[in-house]
């Protein structure tokens, strides 16, 4: 992807997640039937994060995730949550403000430069995030660049079903009910009309598995849920750098 055409589409993702903010819990639920939940359970349990641990929650939304994981880390570690959308971080912050976890930190940024320094975190994320991102394979070096050695990244997220019929099923749900459905229950169509075409550009899971071990992870593994809807891709940065 050109420079110009990164830009355009960090804007365009932008100006989507500061419109649809307000409605964006309800709707992902309206929208999934109410399975991301179970989706996010199983990537906790992929994560397994421990007490004590420092995690980076990228692209982390209105962060239920981030919140999710600042419990299973205890007063002993840290969560940090990172968006680029200030909007979606005031919607995080609300619901960080009525809990009693001290351990997390909101901070405003961006996926493609993270602004930490090299091996920061025991565990990163990034939760239905990536396929918003002007370059995945940028995003996904990143998140290597701040994982510790040894350290793993879990990446929940849609993606693109095999099965014939099924497949034509999913992508019809998408390009016309989807944004349909953001019409009626969020006034946002053009922004749920994007979020089917960036569901549409992402890469299926094999392709993404390799993007992880050209990001350079090992030991990557993929689950898959409904078919191939969503997936949970999880990888580890190795111990060791790899010889030139």
């Amino acid at each position: 992807m050109e420079m110009n055409e990164r830009e355009e589409k960090h804007e365009k993702v932008h100006q989507v997640f500061q419109t649809i903010y307000k409605k964006y819990d309800s709707m992902n639920s309206l929208i999934s039937f109410n399975r991301h939940k179970a989706w996010r359970r199983k990537a906790d349990e992929t994560v397994g994060a421990r007490e004590g641990e420092q995690i980076l929650d990228v692209c982390c939304g209105t962060g239920d995730w981030t919140l999710s994981l600042a419990k299973a880390v205890g007063t002993t570690g840290k969560v940090v949550g990172l968006d680029f959308s200030d909007n979606m971080l005031k919607v995080a912050r609300a619901k960080l403000d009525v809990t009693p976890l001290k351990n997390v930190a909101l901070v405003n940024g961006d996926a493609m430069n993270i602004p930490f320094s090299e091996a920061s975190f025991d565990r990163v994320t990034i939760g239905f995030g990536l396929r918003n991102v002007p370059d995945y394979l940028t995003v996904l070096k990143e998140m290597f660049r701040v994982l510790k050695p040894g350290g793993r990244i879990v990446c929940l997220e849609t993606s693109q079903p095999k099965i014939p019929v099924y497949r034509q099923l999913y992508f019809f749900y998408f390009r016309f009910i989807m944004p349909l459905l953001g019409k009626l229950f969020a006034g946002s169509y053009k922004e749920y009309a994007w979020l089917n075409e960036s569901t549409q550009k992402f890469p299926d899971r094999e392709k993404l598995v390799q993007l992880f071990h050209a990001a350079g992870f090992e030991k990557v593994s993929v689950r898959s849920f409904m078919g191939g809807i969503a997936a949970i891709h999880h990888a580890d940065k190795p111990l060791r750098k790899a010889a030139d």
